[in-house]
């Protein structure tokens, strides 16, 4: 029989009624609710998409067939501020993986009829970001060497101590860590666009950019009010960026585009069994989100279903999730968007009056592209450099007729249909500049063109026809030889129509 008296000096940490009797699944520790997804998206749990706040506390499943042993190492781990599940066989070892998100296992490599060589396996093949540990009072290197092939993360032979246990959870809470930073970054790098330099010439938007940098560090929630396009979900980063939370995860949430009952569970989370199809626990976002910022895309067209709950968490931080009494407190921060009037909202009964005042805390509005046509240059420019290194080509420049069009559209979808536009302009330009012809035909209305014979002047007519030959043309030297004149008298003649 293996001592375990290492762990007898650690039982004090926990009052002795805290020991749970020998259940077939022990949950050894009242205090042990069902443990929350690290994922910010949690239909997906892969490392990719674990994006909760890096913490010292891990999620620990115990597998061991012997009781006393996982009581005594359960208490210790407990008394390092983890939380434990224990069971004593893989049966349940699985069970309990399916039900909740563990960080760590602890597997016993014999677990009376079942293997737990193979409950590797199986729990890494399930849960890839778990972390499995080997313990064992029949160590050897063949066994070790197995472990690590199946993809266990460490070895541990009995008899182990406290400390030793302890240096094994600190180890892995920061490599868990790393990965979710590492997760962090590589959500951003996905969805990183040109747009969130939030620099301005704009009074306007300065202005705008002033008041978010001023609140961002407060708790107070904010309401981004802008036309479609504007980049209301860049600023909502941007102010997280610049906040406190930082460090701490930022989930954005689309109220179009979730029913009201898809709404309550992405939002607040389910229990399993909670309604048909919910086969897991699920945290919900306010929980992936937990110490960070929660961002409402389109609030206005949130379920007014919903919005009494919302409310809650706004008033009084605490939620439950869907098929489950507990109450859960709600530490994060709520930013809100909305290209809607929410007043008349409001008034026409779409919207609840209470909640938009609890919202409306901070209003902050984003001018529209045609309302600041100092920044439509700028913008493009920027644009033009980040998809011509995108194509693997010298950045084009824009033409004096180009800019003057860009200038003089009004931009409907302001930033994302400039964004857009000139995608399309550096795909479809083969030279190093960028004409009218090369942008939608809606920003510049075409008048009809003249043929051979109409009242129009020769200069006039071979501009069109130069036009249109470097429009088809591969290269400069190809449209010369078109054109029969050598590439000094195109450079002029292009300089001359500012082609």
């Amino acid at each position: 029989m293996v001592s375990y008296e290492s762990f007898s000096e650690h039982r004090h940490k926990e009052p002795e009624s805290q020991v749970a009797k020998e259940p077939k699944v022990e949950q050894v520790s009242k205090n042990i609710a069902p443990l929350s997804s690290p994922s910010s998206s949690i239909t997906s749990a892969s490392p990719s998409s674990l994006s909760s706040p890096p913490s010292s506390s891990l999620a620990v499943l115990l597998v061991d067939d012997e009781p006393t042993i996982r009581k005594a190492v359960a208490i210790s781990l407990e008394a390092e501020g983890h939380r434990v599940i224990a069971v004593s066989n893989a049966s349940d070892a699985l069970a309990e993986a399916g039900r909740r998100f563990f960080d760590l296992a602890l597997i016993d490599l014999r677990l009376g009829t079942d293997s737990g060589m193979e409950l590797i396996t199986v729990l890494r093949s399930a849960c890839p970001w778990m972390k499995a540990v080997v313990i064992t009072a029949y160590a050897s290197i063949d066994t070790a060497v197995e472990a690590m092939r199946r993809g266990a993360f460490d070895y541990l032979p009995k008899p182990f101590t406290h400390d030793q246990v302890a240096m094994l959870t600190q180890k892995i809470a920061g490599v868990r860590a790393l990965e979710q930073k590492i997760a962090v970054l590589q959500e951003a790098l996905s969805e990183v666009s040109l747009e969130a330099d939030m620099t301005s010439q704009s009074t306007l938007m300065q202005r705008a950019l002033a008041m978010a940098r001023k609140v961002a560090d407060s708790e107070a929630t904010i309401l981004i009010r802008g036309e479609s396009g504007t980049g209301k979900t860049i600023l909502a980063r941007t102010i997280h960026s610049w906040s406190s939370r930082a460090g701490k995860p930022f989930g954005a949430i689309s109220c179009p585009s979730l029913s009201a009952e898809l709404m309550e569970s992405e939002l607040f989370g389910h229990t399993k069994g909670a309604f048909t199809g919910a086969l897991r626990d699920y945290p919900g976002r306010i929980s992936a989100c937990e110490g960070g910022t929660l961002f409402f895309d389109e609030i206005g067209d949130l379920p007014l279903s919903v919005q009494p709950k919302l409310l809650r968490v706004l008033q009084e931080r605490v939620y439950e999730r869907v098929g489950d009494m507990e109450t859960h407190k709600a530490d994060v921060r709520i930013i809100a968007a909305t290209n809607l009037d929410l007043e008349m909202a409001v008034a026409a009964k779409q919207f609840r009056e209470d909640l938009f005042y609890r919202l409306n805390v901070v209003d902050i509005v984003i001018p529209p592209l045609r309302e600041r046509r100092e920044d439509i240059l700028p913008i493009a420019e920027r644009l033009l450099a980040f998809f011509a290194r995108q194509n693997h080509r010298q950045p084009p420049c824009l033409t004096q007729d180009a800019r003057r069009v860009l200038q003089a559209y009004d931009w409907p979808g302001n930033v994302r249909e400039l964004r857009n536009a000139i995608e399309r302009a550096v795909l479809l330009c083969n030279d190093e500049r960028i004409g009218v012809e090369h942008l939608p035909v809606k920003l510049a209305p075409t008048q009809p063109t003249p043929n051979v014979g109409d009242p129009v002047s020769l200069e006039k007519i071979e501009e069109i026809h130069i036009r249109r030959v470097l429009a088809a043309s591969k290269s400069l030297d190809e449209a010369a030889k078109v054109l029969g004149m050598d590439s000094v008298t195109l450079w002029r003649r292009r300089k001359k129509y500012n082609i």
